[in-house]
């Protein structure tokens, strides 16, 4: 077949593939667990020959050795997202945050951040020449459409997701043949708070919902509570480890789906390799890119649609902080937006935003009277739905700013409702605060 031709070809070592980069290219990098790491580890091999290479990414598994200090005059950071890897690089202005709605991301390599290299990881091809993005497709599958050089590090230990989440070798410039397992996220701790927010969120999912979840201990916790669900379905920007079981226990089916009916859809994936395992060829498994997943107007035509997503802090009004501590960039904004809009607009759609009471070891509060000096407003006091902690439920939808701030109260941890309501009363003076405290 010419695809094989084509394919021996561009078959390159990664030093003769990363020659193609350039000092000043703008180099998007493939997403998360889906992270080229070989053919990072060249190119920083190679920072002598650059300067001013902008790698462009949101979160990136692996050492990030062009991160490191001294690497600036080289490589400059530029995050969608702010992740444990890149955050040293931000607060030192060795880096920079680039506020976006994960679902706009790939629009800005159109606009504002045309693409220069794209270095990326697939799989090898299949019989018809396709190779698969495997468990990153979000922006990586637009950013590799977009580049004028695309340099592909080929793995045969990625796992194979259909979709649209293919591209053809031929339009792959540079292919670097690799064996190297794909980066795992160990399994979270699942404690007594987690439980119960689970516990509580679950009672929020009816039948026939359709899910999007993010990672970590508090939507595996959720998990554990749908089992005695039907018929749900998964419409994610990504999904883990904790939703395998509930798929083989028929609990997760996607029947009464709306659209994409039957299918697990996600964006990217990260986990154990049990996750790889599971979603490698597995025909129920569909990626697409993130400006499909994530768009609003595609979440709202699932009906009953429930997110569900984590914050850093809430303040009274119901203005959800969940990037930044203060002035300090921790993350990104990601697709909670994306999810809570799409959530609102579709039918019976439920937004939850679930978070433990306190922080720091049960010294700070998470419902707060104001938000942190400096802290981004993620999700708006108007997208605002559900807020769950622990201690209990506060639906805010329609509510008053009285209202809203009576229930906060109601749901933060007993130590921190007296300094609360005493705030309560300065802002409502003629309304008492009605919260046991």
């Amino acid at each position: 077949m010419d695809w094989q031709n084509t394919y021996r070809e561009r078959l390159s070592t990664a030093q003769e593939a990363l020659a193609a980069v350039k000092s000043g290219d703008r180099v998007v990098v493939g997403h998360a667990a889906g992270a080229p790491t070989e053919l990072l580890k060249a190119l920083v091999a190679q920072k002598d020959r650059l300067r001013g290479v902008e790698m462009v990414h949101m979160l990136c598994l692996g050492d990030g050795g062009y991160l490191a200090e001294g690497m600036e005059q080289h490589f400059r950071f530029n995050g969608i997202f702010v992740g444990a890897n890149n955050r040293k690089a931000v607060e030192e202005n060795r880096g920079d945050y680039t506020p976006c709605f994960f679902h706009e991301f790939p629009s800005l390599f159109k606009k504002q951040l045309p693409v220069d290299v794209a270095l990326v990881q697939v799989t090898r091809p299949n019989a018809e020449g396709f190779c698969s993005f495997g468990v990153s497709c979000d922006y990586t599958k637009p950013a590799a459409e977009l580049a004028k050089i695309v340099i592909a590090e080929a793995n045969d230990r990625m796992p194979f997701i259909g979709g649209d989440n293919l591209i053809h070798v031929s339009k792959l410039h540079h292919i670097v043949e690799t064996s190297c397992p794909i980066l795992e996220l160990p399994l979270p701790k699942i404690g007594e708070v987690e439980k119960k927010l689970g516990e509580y969120c679950a009672t929020l999912v009816e039948d026939g919902s359709t899910l999007q979840l993010g990672i970590g201990a508090i939507p595996d916790a959720v998990l554990m509570f749908l089992k005695d669900k039907k018929d749900l379905g998964v419409h994610s920007e990504m999904f883990s480890d904790g939703l395998i079981d509930l798929v083989e226990q028929g609990v997760v089916n996607g029947s009464q789906k709306s659209i994409h009916k039957g299918e697990l859809v996600a964006t990217f994936l990260m986990g154990s390799q049990r996750l790889y395992d599971f979603v490698n060829n597995n025909p129920q498994v569909k990626m697409h890119p993130v400006s499909h997943v994530n768009h609003p107007t595609v979440v709202m035509q699932n009906h009953k649609m429930v997110c569900i997503n984590s914050c850093i802090e809430v303040d009274l009004m119901g203005q959800v902080a969940s990037e930044s501590i203060g002035l300090k960039q921790f993350s990104g904004v990601g697709g909670q937006v994306d999810f809570v809009r799409g959530a609102s607009m579709a039918v019976d759609g439920k937004s939850i935003i679930a978070v433990p009471s306190t922080a720091a070891g049960g010294k700070v509060s998470r419902i707060v009277p104001f938000l942190a000096h400096g802290a981004a407003v993620s999700t708006s006091r108007n997208d605002v739905d559900y807020i769950v902690t622990e201690y209990g439920i506060a639906s805010l939808k329609g509510k008053t700013l009285r209202q809203r701030a009576q229930s906060l109260i109601g749901i933060a941890h007993p130590d921190f409702r007296a300094g609360l309501a005493e705030e309560f009363e300065r802002r409502f003076s003629s309304a008492p605060c009605a919260i046991g405290v």
